[in-house]
């Protein structure tokens, strides 16, 4: 699919690029997050094994593993493309891992699909680039954006490690 651009209405600033490599880029963290949620999260949270650190070591070793592939992938002569697909793919299991002890693994999934949706409406600027914390929009040799997908992956790790069962929260 490459550069395919997806025609999304703006409700804010210019009209930018919005490709479809910005919404199949969801897929690893849904399917991550569905995973994570399989499980019975009150035995989960009383249980011997550190589950809440095997989610953290995944979720991280995912995020890793698309940066070096797309990185390579772009190395070895693929198009610019490669690094903005593996750069969503590690910031959108960043956000899911950070939303997770928050919201519970139903409404992450929900709230990081809406992420490329709002990028697309309100993420871009009066002068057509993107919004400063529209990470997503920004091209593939943009400086700021694996910066900010660095911190997502980094801060849900640390959060997904210290987190609370949201089920133990909720529970009567």
């Amino acid at each position: 699919m490459g550069n395919t651009e997806l025609p999304l209405p703006v409700l804010t600033g210019q009209s930018g690029h919005f490709l479809v490599g910005h919404l199949i880029t969801l897929l690893p963290a849904v399917i991550l997050l569905h995973g994570m949620g399989r499980g019975d999260l009150r035995a989960e949270s009383v249980a011997s094994r550190p589950v809440h650190t095997w989610d953290a070591v995944l979720g991280a070793g995912v995020a890793t593993t698309a940066a070096v592939v797309a990185s390579l992938c772009y190395a070895l002569g693929a198009d610019n493309i490669a690094l903005v697909l593996g750069r969503n793919i590690a910031g959108y299991i960043g956000l899911a891992l950070l939303l997770l002890p928050l919201l519970g693994h139903r409404a992450t999934a929900v709230t990081v699909a809406f992420v490329p949706l709002l990028c697309a409406a309100a993420g871009w600027s009066g002068d057509g680039h993107p919004a400063p914390w529209a990470w997503i929009l920004y091209p593939a040799d943009s400086l700021v954006a694996p910066l900010i997908t660095a911190i997502l992956v980094l801060a849900g790790v640390l959060l997904c490690l210290a987190r609370l069962p949201f089920s133990s929260r909720t529970a009567p």
